[in-house]
């Protein structure tokens, strides 16, 4: 799956459907949780079951609510057809076992991985069920709710240093189990430039994609996460130096020193430029 780019779309909100997979986006996050009003779940399950009901060109994700709601198995019933579920306060690999053992093998799970103060010391073991994961992602509303914290955000938007621990330990957490490290929203909708500098900082620091608000985001998105003219052709030549001296275990490229790490990351930029 690619997934620079994934767009929410409340669920209850079936005439934004076309619009959000017409945004550009890699995938759409048909959302059954928090946009969604509790006198509006039924409606939203109703208008998600009939988008899914006929094939669309695009990668559709279904945010369920959490595992121990009593709403579960209806949202599960129409959520057939999606391509991957998004998993809400999920504390770990138990919690994706538990919802894994309910789905058919082919339906990926995406865990949002940070909404607990317990979900923080299961980041490192979602390599356990990473067969089933689509990716790892955070946010930064539900934690600080959860703790009775003013903010997840000093006054100049840059988050406080609990909220930096949770980004960080998502992004390894991720790599860790070799899935999507998807970065998390950036709410000021109508901040081009804020958003631009945020989701190149997501890209730079190693994740992968990032989630959106609203469809005029995803350009802006797509953009930070994919990999340049060239970082590609620098890439290629790390790899086509390994490849001449295949016994090296250091070489110099341009006046600077690479080794194996830059070969690695090499194969890596590649690939999410679909190239390797």
């Amino acid at each position: 799956m690619r997934m620079r780019s994934l767009l929410f779309v409340p669920g209850d909100r079936p005439e934004r459907f076309a619009k959000a997979a017409a945004s550009g986006a890699d995938a759409i996050i048909l959302d059954l949780e928090d946009s969604v009003a509790p006198g509006a779940k039924d409606e939203a399950r109703a208008a998600v079951a009939e988008y899914l009901s006929t094939p669309a060109p695009i990668l559709r994700l279904v945010r369920i609510n959490p595992v121990d709601s009593v709403m579960l198995t209806d949202d599960l019933a129409c959520a057939a057809g999606c391509d991957a579920l998004m998993l809400p306060k999920s504390e770990g690999a138990e919690t994706v076992h538990a919802l894994a053992t309910r789905l058919a093998p082919n339906v990926k799970i995406l865990p949002i991985a940070t909404e607990t103060p317990r979900a923080l010391f299961g980041l490192g073991g979602y390599a356990e069920v990473a067969d089933r994961l689509c990716g790892l992602t955070w946010g930064a509303e539900d934690l600080p709710a959860a703790i009775g914290a003013v903010s997840s955000r000093h006054d100049d938007g840059r988050y406080t240093s609990p909220y930096e621990m949770a980004r960080n330990l998502t992004l390894f957490g991720a790599h860790a189990a070799g899935v999507a490290a998807i970065e998390t929203v950036y709410p000021a909708i109508r901040d081009d430039l804020g958003l631009k500098a945020y989701a190149a900082r997501g890209a730079y620091d190693g994740f992968t994609g990032m989630m959106a608000l609203h469809p005029a985001q995803v350009p802006i998105i797509n953009a930070a996460f994919t990999p340049s003219a060239e970082q590609i052709q620098n890439a290629r030549a790390v790899i086509d130096a390994f490849a001449q001296s295949p016994d090296a275990g250091v070489l110099l490229l341009d006046g600077r020193m690479i080794d194996a790490p830059h070969l690695l990351q090499a194969h890596k930029l590649l690939a999410r430029a679909g190239l390797d």
